[in-house]
């Protein structure tokens, strides 16, 4: 438990990756962001689809009979989706992560002066990835706990796709503020609810949850993960990419390398 609590709070940080590469002018790039954006949707399909699915039906195999642990995965799996699809129509839509413009390099590179509004915006932003991130942090921790081969390669997809969430809190507020550890603590705050997530979820399994019924969490994570990737990760690689290309090709070389991943590991 205590492995998948780490892996859930590192994959938190990468948001102040993020920080730190939008205090440095001109070092995220438009196409790197897409390519990083559309290599996490591709790696968290085939973790979802492949692996997750299959191992959580048949673990509810071992309880029930086929049909029925079918039928009670795949009924996880949309409770997944729609648990996330809730935080969505929540949260205001000039507010939401899904909708922002993808400018953030635009607001660092350019002369702007310290404003109010710049402020807001950023510590607006940290606030709704806050939010957001929430269910990200349970669901790498169910699928870290359960098995680590399932586990790693999702964190890192999660990993991944949080360095421009820190990018978009960081950038405004070091616009608005000249100052670095304002623009870093807010980009690192962001994160931290991810670990958050990994502890409600560790709270699930030890008080709530009979083990009988573990498998309905494999069915839970990989709706979770294919809502952020396709409503979340490959809008934001469009977004972002310069050329049509950069997100297919990021997309299929993150499927390429889970792929790798679970022979190694198998």
């Amino acid at each position: 438990m205590h492995i998948a609590l780490l892996i859930s709070l590192l994959a938190g940080l990468a948001t102040s990756i993020g920080g730190l590469i939008a205090l440095g002018p001109g070092a995220h790039r438009r196409s790197r962001l897409a390519v990083t954006l559309a290599f996490s949707s591709g790696a968290m399909l085939v973790v979802s689809l492949v692996e997750l699915m299959p191992l959580g039906i048949a673990s509810l195999e071992h309880q029930f009979e086929p049909r029925t642990a079918a039928a009670l995965g795949y009924l996880s799996f949309f409770v997944g989706i729609g648990s996330v699809l809730a935080i969505d129509r929540f949260l205001p839509h000039s507010l939401n992560p899904n909708e922002t413009e993808g400018r953030e390099g635009e607001v660092v590179a350019g002369e702007v002066h310290q404003t109010r509004a710049l402020l807001r915006s950023g510590m607006l932003v940290a606030v709704v990835l806050a939010l957001h991130n929430l269910p990200e942090g349970m669901a790498t921790f169910f699928s870290s706990y359960s098995d680590l081969s399932v586990g790693l390669p999702l964190a890192a997809a999660i990993a991944m796709h949080n360095i421009p969430e820190g990018i978009a809190v960081a950038a405004p507020v070091y616009a608005a503020t000249g100052s670095r550890g304002k623009a870093l603590g807010w980009a690192t705050a962001s994160g931290l609810t991810e670990p958050l997530g990994a502890l409600i979820a560790a709270g699930l399994v030890t008080w709530v949850i009979p083990e009988a019924l573990f498998g309905l969490f494999y069915g839970l994570v990989a709706g979770m993960m294919v809502f952020l990737a396709l409503d979340e990760l490959l809008p934001g690689a469009w977004r972002y990419q310069t050329d049509k290309h950069q997100t297919v090709y990021g997309m299929l070389v993150g499927m390429a390398v889970v792929a790798a991943s679970f022979v190694l590991f198998a």
